[in-house]
């Protein structure tokens, strides 16, 4: 099978952005090279891989199946030329993380300090997007191991709880519903929430929520978590925020929660890596240190010292 690398760029750049126009202009090509290239690879491969719809194109069912198969190759390939190349200049190991936006934030950062005080020879660099882009680099080969607050559900990738992650309905401190030891779900209709962009997984944990409490509240879009903080602070509505996300601005009195009746939606976070490929040492020494006691303490200690921190400003500030 003649199958070339140039054959299955184009084929994963059109099936990812939908139509052919869009795959050359990423590509730097013409459309007709474009086309072909998709054309000569179904011939190879002996069945249809895209279909017209529209004025888009996308994978058919044999074209979604094999697509995965395709990322793989392009990925491995990729992945063992850097690898190569490393080895050849000498250069240390290097670890490539990638994180959902809440994770990249507030927990990423800490576990990588932590984590780099044992390695200080890897070299280890940080993507954050949501929960799709995240699932799609490792999946291409693109980031070595992903920290996500939902399981993958996709093939070719596995994932371990490493810690839980709690939720809590934020509000302004003088909002009456946080006085109150117990708020019945349908008291929460009233209120406008505010909720993340689309692609996020806080977003959709907030809409399953609503969901299934056939609540339909007014809602304002805000594209990040400290947005939607300030948001909240100022009265502008309410929303279910990652406690490692908001846990400083309720210790320090800057946010307060509403307790709804039944509780709140719980969640854990995963660290997440191919299954597809050889084991690389810096992944496996990255995935036992953050499934460790050790890597606990140190998210622990450094909320601990950001309170502190953010305690005696307050203070000067008065």
């Amino acid at each position: 099978m003649a199958v070339t690398l140039t054959q299955l760029s184009a084929f994963l750049t059109v099936v990812r952005r939908g139509s052919v126009t869009a795959a050359a202009e990423e590509l730097v090509v013409t459309q007709p090279s474009v086309s072909a290239a998709v054309a000569a690879l179904e011939r190879e491969v002996g069945v249809q891989l895209t279909e017209r719809a529209g004025r888009n194109v996308r994978p058919t069912a044999a074209g979604e199946a094999y697509a995965r198969y395709a990322a793989d190759v392009l990925g491995l390939l990729r992945e063992g030329a850097e690898v190569a190349g490393e080895v050849a200049r000498g250069a240390g190991s290097r670890l490539r993380i990638s994180a959902v936006t809440t994770a990249g934030e507030y927990l990423a950062p800490v576990l990588i300090q932590a984590f780099r005080e044992h390695h200080p020879e890897l070299q280890v660099s940080l993507h954050v997007g949501n929960r799709e882009e995240v699932f799609r680099r490792v999946q291409t080969h693109e980031a070595d191991v992903a920290v996500s607050g939902r399981p993958p559900e996709e093939s070719g990738l596995e994932g371990e709880v490493f810690a839980d992650n709690e939720f809590a309905l934020i509000t302004a401190p003088g909002d009456p519903l946080a006085k109150r030891p117990r708020v019945a779900v349908s008291e929460l209709g009233g209120t406008p929430w505010l909720m993340r962009e689309q692609g996020s997984g806080t977003r959709r944990l907030c809409q399953a929520y609503l969901s299934q409490h056939q609540l339909d509240p007014a809602q304002l879009t805000l594209g990040s978590n400290g947005a939607i903080k300030n948001a909240a602070r100022v009265g502008l509505g309410i929303a279910l925020q990652s406690r490692h996300a908001i846990q400083l601005e309720l210790d320090c009195g800057l946010l307060a929660t509403i307790r709804p009746r039944g509780g709140l939606p719980k969640r854990a976070w995963y660290v997440v890596r191919s299954s597809v490929g050889p084991n690389r040492e810096s992944v496996d020494a990255f995935h036992a240190f953050i499934t460790s006691p050790a890597a606990r303490h140190a998210l622990a200690r450094a909320h601990g010292d950001e309170v502190q921190q953010t305690r005696n400003q307050l203070a000067r500030s008065r």
